[in-house]
């Protein structure tokens, strides 16, 4: 427990003095937004922790550190500002410069453009989160199952060369020919998303194979990788932010927040080796991963509420949990 108030006490406290600074600043309204916008970012990223923290565990003491430091400046200002701003520069052409000064000056404008880029951006997160879990799921080494009638063959199909890679290319491609309108865009923003993920996962392998590795450089590279997750993760939430207000500062502060609840759960993760503990918590943080890449490609042609996206999550990630505390019971008592 005193493990847990440390690790929780000073983003509590920040997040509080944060919230109280927006209700003089705007009132009630303004409060409760952000509020809303806190827990949307906490509940649709929960799975994106567990997931960090496996990948954090490998890091070395400093790399955490900076993970909740930069880490936090990039989260805040680079995925929930700036790459969207980038998103809709390159889809209706302008110079990002132009669409800043929209979102800072014209939001309801900017909010309509970001809305027009939907489909590239739901393109781009969903293949990446894809690639996530098939990446995870056919992992031919992976000897331990909590859903075992479909996750034991799965991985037996893991010993086909880049599997995952010729799915999400035959899913990217059944999603452009149903969308004759926006083909190329969607077509497009899914090739960034695999080759954005081969190449950082070539990365972060190259380093960390080996018994002796450079931990520093590995470090990086798997610094850089968390980062590009949290941007996939968090691009579905940045344009669902929008159907609650077109306050940029509004939105940033509220997802910023409820990022650093979630760096902070990751790094309380690794520091309290939970996920040796409760073995099936990452299978059930990746079946959560898959949900919220099909979800994100189902919104490209239907709105799906963030409700059942966050849901969906939520209950993977605790019958995860409950399977792991149900096996540990099981292996005390033998």
């Amino acid at each position: 427990m005193n493990s847990a108030i440390r690790a929780f006490a000073f983003p509590v406290l920040l997040s509080i003095g944060i919230l109280v600074a927006i209700y003089i600043w705007g009132g009630w309204d303004a409060f409760f937004i952000a509020t809303l916008l806190v827990v949307l970012e906490v509940t649709l990223s929960f799975d994106n922790a567990v997931v960090n923290a496996r990948i954090l565990a490998h890091m070395d003491e400093k790399w955490r550190k900076r993970f909740l430091t930069w880490g936090i400046i990039v989260a805040v200002f680079g995925t929930r500002f700036i790459l969207p701003i980038i998103i809709v520069s390159a889809s209706v052409g302008a110079s990002p410069w132009f669409i800043a000064q929209l979102a800072a000056f014209n939001p309801d404008e900017y909010g309509h453009l970001l809305e027009g880029a939907r489909n590239a951006i739901s393109a781009f997160g969903g293949i990446f989160l894809l690639m996530v879990s098939l990446k995870y799921f056919f992992s031919a080494g992976k000897d331990t199952h909590w859903i075992r009638s479909i996750e034991r063959v799965v991985a037996g199909w893991g010993k086909i060369e880049a599997i995952e890679i010729g799915i999400s290319l035959i899913v990217l491609i059944i999603l452009a020919l149903l969308m004759p309108g926006d083909s190329a865009a969607v077509l497009l923003a899914g090739i960034v998303g695999i080759v954005l993920f081969i190449i950082i996962q070539g990365i972060a392998n190259s380093f960390t194979k080996g018994a002796e590795m450079s931990i520093g450089a590995g470090s990086a590279a798997l610094f850089v990788y968390l980062n590009i997750l949290d941007a996939a993760f968090s691009l579905d939430g940045v344009v669902g932010a929008f159907a609650l207000t077109n306050d940029i500062l509004l939105i940033v502060i509220g997802l910023g927040i409820g990022a650093y609840f979630v760096r902070s759960l990751t790094v309380y993760l690794v520091r309290r080796n939970t996920l040796n503990a409760l073995v099936y918590l990452e299978h059930g943080a990746h079946w959560a991963i898959l949900a919220l890449a099909l979800a994100m490609l189902v919104s490209i042609f239907v709105e799906v509420p963030e409700l059942i996206t966050g849901s969906a999550g939520l209950i993977f990630v605790g019958a995860a949990y409950y399977s792991s505390l149900r096996f540990a019971r099981k292996k005390t008592e033998v």
